[in-house]
């Protein structure tokens, strides 16, 4: 993966920074977790101790991140979550927009930032390469298993792009399936999961690096349909030409993200909590998400327990 390297008296004023951090999908770490063994009556006490310094370490990262006055972030390049432009500096998105006023309440005015891939984004953040993630990246019961996260940001529906007059009638990954034909989706994404429950080979889900080149892919004939979130589709489709938009895609519930953190960054993410409700009870939080066309009333009235759950 490519990167750029500026240095932060350049960026300062720009908000967010894109640093020169650099994460590979290795192998997940094991999380903490409820799902645990109970533990025998002799590993109680160092169980106790095991949650304290949880504890502990995630009051460290907040007060670290608070002294040096800025927090390292890891986000996708996928408008209107987040969108990095032409000068290769700036970032904007409702999942920059969200954390940065979250953190400004927190004491902390400045986001170092990383664009990477999805399936690069949990490895880096339990290997510490940066302190959060906030990219759109979807609760799933499998992700909880890894990370903790925040409560709801930002939600959304799921749609396809596909060639004008969708000529395979897709409607679902159910469709594509039954077609026999080729869906695109980011790596690690939840998009790749949809494909494979609804009986989609992997032979047929093709990775797609990035949303350009999945539109690449699209009007070139090797794949058949894009899958992403129905605003990222929208914002693609305003300058590509010859295809078409079709969602809310069926049997795709709605998907809600979260800013994610490592289990042991408990501390962090509860006082990062405590900062998003102010914002939801100000009204600036709905103010931002509708800014980008995103609707505040599902992230408002979903927890993170219900999608960590599977019942979002």
């Amino acid at each position: 993966m490519e990167s750029r390297t500026f240095s932060r008296r350049q960026l300062l004023r720009r908000g967010v920074v894109l640093g020169a951090l650099a994460a590979s999908p290795a192998a997940l770490l094991a999380a903490c977790g409820e799902d645990a063994a109970t533990p025998a009556e002799g590993d109680a006490t160092s169980a106790a101790t095991g949650g304290a310094a949880a504890a502990a370490a995630g009051a460290d990262t907040l007060e670290r991140v608070r002294e040096q006055g800025f927090v390292r972030i890891a986000f996708a390049n996928e408008p209107p979550y987040s969108e990095v432009a032409e000068d290769g500096v700036s970032v904007t998105g409702a999942a920059v927009e969200v954390p940065r006023a979250v953190l400004a309440r927190l004491g902390v005015d400045e986001l170092d930032g990383v664009v990477i891939a999805y399936d690069a984004m949990i490895p880096g953040l339990q290997a510490e390469r940066f302190d959060m993630v906030t990219a759109g990246l979807f609760m799933t019961p499998e992700r909880c298993e890894q990370v903790i996260y925040s409560e709801p940001d930002v939600c959304g529906t799921e749609s396809f792009a596909v060639l004008e007059g969708n000529p395979g009638g897709f409607a679902s990954y159910e469709d594509v399936a039954a077609a026999g034909a080729k869906v695109g989706v980011p790596g690690g994404s939840v998009e790749a999961d949809y494909a494979a429950e609804a009986g989609v080979p992997d032979g047929d889900i093709v990775v797609i690096p990035d949303s350009r080149s999945g539109i690449e892919a699209l009007q070139a004939g090797r794949i058949d349909a894009y899958g992403l979130p129905s605003l990222s589709i929208k914002n693609l489709l305003e300058t590509a030409e010859g295809l078409e938009d079709v969602g809310p895609l069926d049997g795709v519930p709605v998907a809600c993200a979260g800013a994610a953190f490592r289990p042991s960054d408990e501390a962090f993410r509860d006082a990062y909590n405590e900062a998003l409700q102010e914002l939801k009870d100000s009204g600036e939080f709905a103010e931002i998400l509708e800014s980008f066309g995103f609707p505040s009333d599902v992230a408002m009235e979903t927890t993170a327990e219900q999608l960590c759950a599977g019942e979002g």
